[in-house]
């Protein structure tokens, strides 16, 4: 189920922000949790049926992954397979 997918994604960028306290400048581990954040919401949201197209998460999280590419290859992965998991469930 994408829910669940997603789900994982979450608590991978949520183990990430607590094993990267070296690499990651102030702003870009603001910006994680921010998206970890909207992300919980988007989860919430289909859990009680509301789920509606967000296209600003989606794009918001494709960017991220290009700023983070360079300098944090693994959490870019991890975004580009939040970014499929948003598309496969319609979002």
């Amino acid at each position: 189920m994408a829910a669940d997918r997603l789900k994982a994604h979450i608590q991978a960028l949520q183990q990430a922000l607590a094993e990267e306290q070296g690499p990651l400048n102030p702003e870009e581990r603001e910006q994680l949790e921010q998206l970890t954040a909207s992300l919980e919401v988007r989860l919430l949201a289909l859990a009680n049926a509301e789920a509606d197209s967000e296209p600003t998460l989606v794009d918001g999280v494709n960017l991220m992954a290009e700023e983070f590419e360079a300098r944090h290859p693994t959490l870019a992965g991890t975004l580009r397979s939040v970014m499929q998991t948003l598309s496969d469930m319609g979002i």
